[in-house]
């Protein structure tokens, strides 16, 4: 790897790792939130794009012209043209027919030539590399996935959290989507610098590396012990559309610190929208897939079984939001409508359910205030009279028990309002 210094311009940003009080309550252990949907790109892959772009700049030459082409199903893509447009360079990029249109005009839209060909990934780069970038003596491929600066790019993540977590006491696990493997070559590759893994000498770091059914290239491999391609994606996470992980990621996931898993789409999809519920913020599938586990208590049965519910708390676990673009809040409530009630969400999301509609009630003292105190129990609606009439008790005194969630307050006036025009109490 070159050691040269990248040029001034650096095609991405450190991002914060917060505190998730929503997704702890959820998960049963603390959980902290990388937030990659804060990059240029609005993911991950500006790292590793901007990465790769910034040194292969310098090793053509920093005057030299330079075009870069890559093929992508969307973000890596989206990263690239970012990137490119920082540092002042030309961007083509090639994306399979899969791709949707909101993230074909996000390509065009940022001055990209983009070409669609191809039913999945690797028919697209075939194209690019076969049609396109032979006949550009400046061209310069970019790999979406498959190369050590891309790696290279992403594990400073690990080289953040290690900042971060440290006054927190650490870190204990790590969750990360795989797609072609990029992201978690990264990581993994963070993590071994730092002595994290079993092999090193410092905190041991537990790694699960998630996929959708339908596009679980790394787990069909490392359940056969080699490298395998799928057939064809059907998953829905079109961004983690390889049909074969990086040999690399590969090598990665056989490792004792990994654990390999897979989840539905309706998991990811509804991992989406409960995120943006609880933390108003907009993931595509590909990353929800890695928060689903938050939600399901894969972290607790898969990552560490043995522990007690009161040993598992104390951890500390890192989702990395990895981002994605491909994501409006239309297709949120197109996600909500299609999955809410899909077997795999209605038994393996039972217990965030059952924690969120009072299964750990806390007694709340309601009192007559100058802002009257109210509480949807279970979430559900009150009747106007049972409202009302707590509502201008003013002298009430006493305990209920609630649900934790659900507790406000508003002014009379305010809740007679709101009842007289839903016919119940919101929740501001």
């Amino acid at each position: 790897m070159s050691s040269s210094s990248p040029p001034q311009t650096k095609p991405w940003v450190s991002t914060p790792c917060i505190l998730s009080a929503a997704l702890s309550r959820s998960a049963g252990c603390n959980i902290y939130l990388k937030l990659e949907t804060l990059q240029p790109s609005g993911s991950f892959k500006s790292r590793a794009l901007g990465n790769f772009l910034s040194k292969a700049i310098l090793a053509h030459r920093p005057s030299k012209p330079v075009h870069f082409y890559c093929a992508s199903g969307g973000n890596a893509g989206l990263a690239c043209v970012v990137a490119a447009t920082m540092l002042k360079r030309p961007a083509t990029i090639v994306v399979p027919m899969s791709t949707s249109v909101l993230m074909i005009e996000k390509l065009k839209n940022l001055g990209a030539d983009v070409v669609q060909i191809g039913a999945h990934w690797s028919e697209a780069d075939t194209y690019l590399r076969e049609e396109l970038l032979g006949k550009d003596e400046d061209g310069v491929y970019v790999p979406p996935f498959d190369h050590e600066l891309l790696w290279e790019g992403n594990s400073t993540i690990v080289d953040e959290l290690e900042e971060q977590m440290s006054p927190k006491g650490g870190y204990d696990a790590l969750v990360c989507s795989v797609g072609g493997g990029g992201l978690f070559s990264g990581v993994m590759q963070g993590l071994e610098r730092h002595g994290k893994l079993l092999s090193g000498k410092g905190q041991t770091v537990k790694v699960l590396a998630v996929e959708t059914k339908g596009a679980e290239s790394l787990n069909l491999s490392v359940t056969n012990k080699r490298l395998l391609r799928l057939p064809a994606i059907t998953s829905i996470a079109t961004s983690l559309g390889a049909t074969q992980v990086a040999s690399q990621a590969f090598e990665w996931g056989m490792k004792d610190d990994v654990t390999s898993h897979v989840l539905s789409d309706a998991e990811a999809a509804m991992a989406c929208v409960n995120f943006a519920d609880d933390e108003r913020i907009l993931v595509e599938p590909a990353c929800g897939v890695s928060i689903a586990p938050a939600y399901n208590d894969t972290l607790h049965s898969l990552l560490y079984p043995t522990l007690s519910p009161e040993e598992f708390a104390k951890l500390n676990i890192v989702l990395i939001v990895c981002g994605g673009s491909n994501v409006t809040i239309q297709i949120l409530d197109e996600y909500r409508e299609t999955y809410s009630q899909d077997r795999d969400v209605l038994e393996k999301f039972h217990s965030r359910r059952i924690r969120e509609e009072g299964a750990k009630a806390v007694p709340t003292k309601l009192q007559a205030e100058p802002r009257i105190p109210f509480i949807l129990h279970n979430e559900e609606e009150h009747k106007r009279d049972d409202v009302l009439a707590q509502a201008r008790g003013r002298n009430f005194e006493g305990e209920q028990v609630v649900p934790r969630p659900a507790i406000g307050t508003m002014t009379l006036g305010e809740m007679e309002r709101q009842i007289e025009e839903f016919g119940k109490v919101v929740k501001p």
